[in-house]
């Protein structure tokens, strides 16, 4: 059985499973490259090629937890995010291209040069830490998240980009164990509203962490909590950016406009338009 053949079985497999015809294809091309250790173009080109020894044997067992509905990249172990590859796992949210909106309006925020000190709440895998200390070398970032779990994740994240000199993680609740005074805080908190559950894809609501997912009953919990948390941390001057989820950017104007301390700057906008970044300011 070639290689390619192996591949349009495991798709199909997939497309019973409830995935999208595009979604079962990405999905069993890269179990296969990664089973191989293969780039896609070493696949394409060895597509017609027998199937080596003991492919098939590595193979459908990460199909079959594929149609199950395991998210891929708890699978392969890996997601890239701001041009780097990040190690995750069941104890962390999988990074989504949407965060990297909170890298750039940070850049925006802190230019090249300085010595600016970055927080980092609800951390997981460590992302917005590790590329925010790569992009900006003269900074130092602690990172907190509740969980000892996502935090081992982040650890061996900054060691693998070689920021783990510059990345401090600390186990607490959002800005809770630390002071400040910080020139940046960024955070990708929960947001999800529990009463949304039912909706979300079996991805999300069966496998990602639920305490890195859900924000309370309206998703607001934790956001209101930070902002609150947060002008006592920031210099002044001082930026807050973080994620929020779709349609709560009325809520998010008023939450900021009722911290004494804050300013809302603006808000960056995914490839749709939606308002899913904020931008605030000490005053």
């Amino acid at each position: 059985m070639t290689i390619q053949a192996c591949v349009a079985a495991a798709s199909g497999r997939l497309q019973l499973a409830g995935l999208s015809p595009a979604e079962a294809d990405l999905s069993a091309r890269v179990l296969a490259e990664h089973v191989l250790g293969w780039e896609t173009a070493a696949l394409l080109s060895a597509a017609h090629d027998t199937a080596p020894d003991g492919f098939r044997d590595r193979y459908e067992p990460l199909v079959a937890r594929r149609a199950a509905r395991e998210p891929l990249p708890y699978i392969t172990g890996s997601r890239e995010f701001w041009g780097l590859d990040f190690e995750v796992s069941p104890a962390v949210l999988i990074p989504r291209p949407e965060s990297e909106l909170i890298v750039e309006a940070s850049l925006d925020a802190l230019p090249p040069g300085g010595h600016a000190h970055i927080a980092d709440a609800c951390t997981g895998s460590g992302i917005l830490a590790v590329s925010l200390a790569r992009e900006r070398p003269g900074a130092s970032v602690v990172a907190t998240d509740i969980s000892a779990e996502a935090l081992e994740v982040a650890r061996r994240n900054a060691a693998r980009h070689l920021v783990a000199g510059r990345v401090a993680l600390v186990r607490g609740d959002l800005l809770t164990p630390v002071a400040g005074p910080f020139e940046l805080i960024v955070c990708n908190p929960p947001y999800v509203a529990e009463t949304a559950q039912p909706a979300l894809q079996p991805e999300v609501r069966d496998h990602e962490p639920a305490i890195a997912i859900f924000g309370g009953a309206d998703g607001l919990q934790l956001l209101a909590r930070m902002i609150r948390q947060a002008p006592s941390r920031l210099t002044p001057g001082g930026f807050l950016i973080f994620e929020f989820g779709f349609g709560q950017d009325v809520q998010i104007e008023e939450l900021i406009a009722a911290s004494p301390g804050l300013e809302l700057a603006g808000f960056r906008r995914d490839l749709q338009g939606i308002a899913r970044t904020c931008i605030a300011r000490r005053t």
